[in-house]
C-alpha cells in the first residue's frame, strides 16, 4: 500500500510529457541496436549491387554513348569541339572517383566481428581489382579523346590544287572519320622520322572509326608508292583531279600571291613560245601530266584501292562525289546535300554552319583566288599539249572526265 501511494506521489510531482519523451528514446534506441545486430547480412549486397553497377557503366555504355554523340553532332551538322572533348575527358577518371569512394565508404561501415570484416574486405578487393583491370587497360590503350592513335587506313594523295582540302573538310564532318588538319608531308620530307612519329600525329579513334591525312604532294613524289605500300598494303588511296590546264593556272595564282616578282604565266610554260614548246619541266605544269604519275602507283596498288574524285564535279555536285567517296571508304552516307551551300562569292560550295557557331565553316583566303588573265592562245596551246595524257588517264583509269568539252567551250566563248 505505502508502494502505490509513493508512485502516485512520483506520477504527479513528474510531468506526463516527460515520461513521454524518456519512453520514446528508449524504444528508438532499442530498434537502432536492433538494426546494427543484422547489418552484417545486408552490407555484402549492397556492396555487390555497385561493383556490378560499375563494371557494367564501364565495360559495356561508355563507347555505346560516345558513338551515338558522335552521330547526334553529325545530324546537325556539328563535329566533336574540342570544348565537348575536354567535357567528355573526365568521364572515366570521375567513374574511378566515385568507384574510390563507394569502396571507402563500405570499409567505413565493416562488421564489429573480425572475420567478416576480414571477409568482406578480401571479397571487396578482389571484385575492385576486376574491374580495375578493366580502367587500367583502358588508361594504357587509350588517349585522353576516348581512343587509340592509329596509322592512317586511307589518305588523300593529290593533286594540289585539285580540290583536296575541300574534300578532306567535307569528309571530316562523318562521325566516323578522323584525319589530321595539317599535311604531315611523312612520305615525301619526313620518312626518316619514323612510323611512331607520324602515329604520333593521327588522331584518337574509337573502334570502327578510318584513321586518314591528305599530302597532295605524294602524287607526284617517285618513291611514296612504294613507302606507302611497305606500311600498309591494303591501305585506301583518294585522287582529286582536276582540268590540268585549270590546275597549273590555279598553281601559279597561288605561286604570285606569295612571290609577286615571279614571270608571267605565258613565260613559264613554254621553253619557246614561237615554236610551240612546252616546258613540261615546271612544276605547275608536270603535275597535270596525271598517267604519268598514276604509273608509278600502279606498280604497287590495284585500281580497286584507288579513288578518283573529280574535282569540278565536286564544285557542281559535292553530296554526288561525297557519296561516292562515303562508299569507296565503307562509311554510311551521312554527309549529304544538307551539309552544302554554294557560295557565290568564293564561287565553290562551303558546309553549313554549325549550330553552335556564328560563322559558316567556309575554306580561308588562300582558296578561291581569281586567277590572272591568261592568253587564249596559251590556253590553247596547254590543251593540246595535255589531251594525249589525258586520253591515256581516262583509259587507266576507266573514267572519262570529259576535260576536252571545256577546250569546246572556251573556244566557243573566244570566237563570239
Amino acid at each position: 500500500m505505502a508502494f502505490w501511494s509513493s508512485t502516485s506521489v512520483f506520477t504527479s510531482k513528474v510531468p506526463r510529457k516527460i515520461l513521454f519523451m524518456f519512453t520514446l528514446s528508449l524504444s528508438v534506441t532499442y530498434l537502432f541496436y536492433s538494426l546494427m545486430s543484422c547489418y552484417n547480412s545486408l552490407q555484402f549486397p549492397l556492396q555487390e549491387n555497385y561493383a556490378y553497377q560499375g563494371r557494367l557503366v564501364t565495360e559495356e555504355t561508355t563507347f555505346v554513348t560516345l558513338r551515338e554523340k558522335l552521330y547526334s553532332a553529325s545530324q546537325g551538322f556539328n563535329e566533336f569541339t574540342e570544348a565537348e572533348r575536354t567535357t567528355a575527358v573526365p568521364t572515366v577518371k570521375d567513374h574511378a572517383e566515385a568507384e574510390q569512394r563507394t569502396v571507402e565508404w563500405i570499409r567505413t561501415q565493416a562488421s564489429p566481428t573480425k572475420s567478416a570484416a576480414a571477409y568482406h574486405t578480401t571479397a571487396l578487393e578482389r571484385e575492385h581489382q576486376e574491374f580495375s583491370t578493366t580502367d587500367s587497360e583502358l588508361r594504357v590503350n587509350c588517349t585522353m579523346d576516348y581512343g587509340v592513335k592509329k596509322l592512317p587506313q586511307a589518305i588523300i594523295i593529290g593533286v594540289k590544287k585539285g580540290g583536296t582540302r575541300a574534300l578532306l573538310e567535307a569528309l571530316r564532318v562523318h562521325p566516323d572519320v578522323r584525319a589530321v588538319g595539317n599535311e604531315p608531308h611523312f612520305f615525301d620530307r619526313n620518312y626518316e622520322k619514323g612510323l611512331d612519329w607520324y602515329r604520333d600525329l593521327m588522331p584518337s579513334t574509337l573502334e570502327g572509326q578510318i584513321t586518314m591525312e591528305k599530302t597532295p604532294s605524294y602524287f607526284v613524289t617517285n618513291h611514296a608508292p612504294k613507302r606507302i605500300h611497305s606500311m600498309a598494303r591494303d591501305i585506301k588511296l583518294i585522287i582529286v583531279v582536276r582540268n590540268p590546264v585549270t590546275r597549273a593556272i590555279s598553281d601559279y595564282t597561288q605561286t604570285l600571291s606569295k612571290k609577286p616578282e615571279i614571270p608571267t604565266f605565258e613565260v613559264l610554260a613554254f621553253k619557246n613560245r614561237t615554236l610551240g614548246l612546252i616546258d613540261a619541266s615546271w612544276s605547275a605544269l608536270r603535275i597535270g601530266i596525271y598517267a604519268l604519275h598514276l604509273e608509278s602507283w600502279m606498280q604497287y596498288f590495284p585500281l580497286s584501292q584507288m579513288h578518283f574524285v573529280s574535282g569540278e564535279r565536286l564544285i557542281v555536285d559535292p553530296a554526288g562525289e561525297m557519296a561516292k567517296v562515303q562508299d569507296f571508304l565503307g562509311l554510311k552516307r551521312i554527309v549529304t546535300d544538307k551539309h552544302f551551300y554554294f557560295n557565290k562569292t568564293k564561287g565553290f560550295p562551303c558546309l553549313k554552319k554549325p549550330e553552335d557557331s556564328s560563322t559558316p565553316r567556309c575554306l580561308g583566303k588562300s582558296k578561291g583566288r581569281t586567277h590572272p588573265k591568261i592568253d587564249p592562245d596559251v590556253i590553247r596551246r596547254l590543251h593540246k599539249f595535255y589531251k594525249p595524257f589525258n586520253m591515256m588517264f581516262y583509259q587507266m583509269t576507266g573514267q572519262n572526265f570529259e576535260w576536252e568539252l571545256e577546250e569546246d567551250s572556251e573556244s566557243r566563248s573566244s570566237q563570239d
